[in-house]
């Protein structure tokens, strides 16, 4: 039986339609910032929790909109095992900044999507079909 993770991500697009990836450290691919939801949290509450430890930067919870849910293999887990990132846009306080155990942040085109996590091609794919990821 395959194992699932269960994620949120925070989608940030710059004006030039590209998204903001998080590398962390000892890692080589980079992925769409979040993480896992702890006990009692809801998806607003992990995302703004999960972005303020990653990047240092304070999403507006009023603002919070559900982009899409995607499933694909877990990178650097067993085989079988599944993430289903739930991917969020929200407008943000502050610059992002590398920070916890991300130690890199890179602006990435849709040229940049072999340089990511698998569940995060379908997000490039569902961003470059509506023409906001380049």
């Amino acid at each position: 039986m395959a194992r699932l993770i269960e994620t949120v991500a925070w989608v940030h697009l710059d004006e030039r339609h590209r998204i903001l990836g998080a590398r962390s450290r000892g890692r080589t691919l980079f992925y769409i910032p979040g993480g896992k939801r702890e006990a009692g949290e809801d998806d607003v509450a992990a995302l703004v929790r999960e972005v303020r430890e990653e990047l240092a930067v304070a999403i507006d919870p009023a603002t919070v909109a559900h982009l899409g849910t995607f499933t694909a293999r877990a990178d650097g887990h067993p085989e079988g095992t599944l993430v289903r990132m739930a991917c969020y846009t929200a407008e943000h306080r502050g610059t992002p900044v590398a920070s916890g155990e991300v130690e890199e942040l890179a602006w990435l085109s849709l040229a940049d999507r072999h340089r990511t996590a698998p569940v995060d091609h379908a997000v490039f794919d569902a961003l470059a079909g509506e023409g906001r990821l380049r």
